[in-house]
């Protein structure tokens, strides 16, 4: 904690813009008063500030945190999934087409616009995706889409193929780019309602301490936080992911990842190009070094490489020498591989996002100074099931977060919502305990980290507060360290500042 003899803004007659009375620093720390002024953190302090302040808050005790990032989001889809049917607890493709059906009986949603569910895990499914299953859906007309949890799957009716321009497709199930790209038509709506839905999201996310995101919608995202700005002042920083379609016109535009868009009130900055390795494990498309249990001999039997090595390197190499880094998806062992492979041979910095499933030999790779690795603790939960079925034997080295953080990989944390919620409190508590909400046992404890590396794995790698750090905050109710892993995920959050500004106080509804 800096003393009050080394803090700016202290001098008498001088006005603060907000007061945070009785806070305790950090998780473990001394209570302190801490002032605001210029949107940064001017003071921390154990006396009673002097001079005026516009607000002041009493914090009753409570626990003041850099505030939190999702370092993984798809925003526009987060927010659609809040509106769709729930396909989370479907055991079986029948079961989750009777859902689907019940939906378009309930009409609680419009009928001109597609009947889109999501959340769907067929990885441990006793059956499979038929057309047979959709046939109640043909007398309506109205395109019906199935969306898997992970985003990797889709499962069309004829009427939604028909929309696509694939009327003849054999099974309506698509995979990988096929989906992205269906479900992101099929998603199209007013952009004006997308927008509201997408500032509710955000809204929703500030109530659980979240300050920014680094968001991987399938769009243009550039265009489209720059649109949102414009409108509104946002109520989170945002860096936007570019896709390989957009790459050209961001180079053109001369713009650099870390720049700063015009007009986004500083809101906002362009992110890394978005590229894929491989596809998922839910899907059985992750690429690795052993086959799928059970999966025929068709050239597909180890997951699928999206992105040949040789064109990943030359995307790679042409976004760098443009001044944009590169975020490379890679979940399955041989996946990161190829994506360490092309970073040493690029030579540029970026991310890889996901890293679910690696080889020993390459842990030591993933320490390279300017990586990150995008991680997403919720899954290794969530997907713990499929995991045991279709990487046994390999799970020791799943999700394996503290042999990379040993390792000396930098670690940001993610929701990937909507395949979990955006919610980064989810994301500490697995990676601290490996445990999910549903009261059962931990899975592999040895790969859980500690919770200040969490913390800080969770607010963009800081670790502490200081008197000039920008002022995005969080405050809650509780020391994350006196909290067991269920009641560490339901963290209750009194407030969110970002710049000094409040964006979520429990105080004021």
């Amino acid at each position: 904690m800096t003393s009050p003899q080394t803090a700016a803004g202290t001098a008498a007659g001088q006005t603060a813009d907000l007061v945070l009375r009785n806070v305790r620093v950090g998780s473990g720390g001394p209570l302190a008063h801490l002032v605001v002024g210029g949107g940064r953190i001017t003071a921390l302090t154990p006396d009673v500030p002097e001079g005026a302040a516009v607000d002041v808050v009493d914090a009753g005790g409570r626990t003041v945190l850099p505030g939190l990032w999702d370092a993984h989001v798809h925003m526009v889809q987060w927010a659609s999934a809040r509106r769709r049917v729930d396909l989370a607890h479907a055991s079986s493709a029948a079961a989750a087409a009777r859902t689907m059906a019940e939906a378009a009986r309930g009409g609680q949603r419009p009928a001109g616009e597609p009947l889109i569910g999501f959340g769907f895990r067929d990885g441990l499914w006793p059956d499979r995706p038929e057309p047979a299953l959709l046939a109640w859906s043909q007398a309506s007309g109205r395109p019906v889409a199935l969306v898997s949890n992970d985003l990797h799957t889709a499962w069309l009716n004829t009427a939604a193929l028909h929309r696509l321009g694939v009327p003849d497709h054999p099974t309506g199930v698509l995979r990988e780019a096929e989906c992205l790209d269906a479900v992101a038509r099929l998603s199209e709506a007013d952009p004006v309602a997308v927008d509201g839905w997408v500032a509710d999201a955000a809204r929703a996310a500030a109530a659980r301490g979240v300050v920014g995101l680094l968001d991987f919608e399938y769009a243009d995202n550039l265009a489209d936080w720059t649109r949102r700005a414009a409108q509104a002042p946002l109520g989170t920083r945002v860096t936007c992911a570019v896709y390989p379609a957009h790459l050209d016109e961001a180079v053109a535009r001369g713009l650099r990842t870390g720049d700063v868009l015009p007009g986004t009130g500083g809101l906002v900055r362009v992110g890394p190009l978005k590229l894929f390795v491989d596809g998922s494990l839910n899907t059985r498309t992750a690429l690795c070094n052993e086959p799928y249990p059970g999966m025929p001999a068709s050239g597909q039997e180890y997951g699928i490489l999206q992105t040949e090595p040789r064109e990943l390197q030359r995307l790679m190499a042409y976004a760098a020498a443009h001044g944009i880094h590169s975020a490379v998806h890679a979940i399955g062992d041989r996946a990161n591989t190829i994506a360490l492979d092309a970073f040493e041979k690029v030579g540029c910095p970026g991310r890889i996002e996901h890293a679910q499933l690696v080889d020993r030999a390459d842990l030591p790779r993933f320490a390279r100074p300017d990586l990150v690795l995008g991680v997403q603790p919720a899954h290794a939960t969530d997907d713990r099931d499929i995991a045991d079925r279709h990487w046994a034997g390999r799970t020791d080295r799943s999700f394996a977060y503290a042999d990379l953080a040993a390792a000396g990989a930098r670690l940001e944390i993610g929701s990937d919502a909507p395949v979990s919620p955006l919610d980064p409190w989810l994301g500490i508590a697995a990676a601290v305990h490996r445990a999910g909400a549903d009261g059962r046992p931990e899975w592999h404890p040895e790969q859980a980290i500690g919770l200040p590396g969490a913390l800080a794995a969770a607010s963009a790698g800081r670790r502490a507060l200081r008197v000039g750090d920008r002022a995005d905050l969080v405050v809650t109710d509780h020391d994350p360290a006196d909290l067991a892993p269920y009641e560490l995920a339901a963290m209750p959050v009194f407030c969110t500042l970002l710049g000094g500004r409040f964006t979520y106080r429990a105080d004021q509804g």
